[in-house]
């Protein structure tokens, strides 16, 4: 199994800006697509972002040209860089990454989820 890390959640201003970070762990797994959704109170839980591990992105139409998804395959870490955050990005961020294991068993792996709060 793949488990993921996040980091850098927290309180922001609108119009602010926050990186966040999933750090993947797992012996010889590959690493496929990593990504992000949202969940905001009372709301379903919507995709963001994600990047495959050629490079390849998408993003919801909401946050196009203010969210930037990266990864390191390096480290097997993802980051999204959030800048002109606005209160309707709050909510808490889950990472997902999935893997092959070294006998071929595919997943998907989930983090525990960082909270977002865009509040002056």
């Amino acid at each position: 199994q793949v488990q993921l890390v996040e980091s850098g959640g927290g309180l922001v201003q609108p119009g602010g800006s926050l990186r966040l970070s999933c750090a993947a762990s797992g012996t010889n797994f590959r690493i496929d697509a990593m990504g992000w959704y949202r969940q905001a109170p009372g709301q379903q839980r919507e995709f963001v972002a994600d990047v495959s591990a050629g490079g390849l992105r998408n993003y919801l139409d909401s946050v196009k040209g203010r969210f930037t998804i990266s990864r390191d395959n390096a480290k097997n870490t993802m980051y999204l860089e959030m800048n002109s955050v606005k209160p309707e990005d709050s909510a808490i961020y889950y990472c997902y990454a999935d893997w092959m294991s070294p006998v071929a068993e595919v997943g998907r792996s989930w983090g525990q989820g960082t909270q977002v709060i865009v509040s002056s």
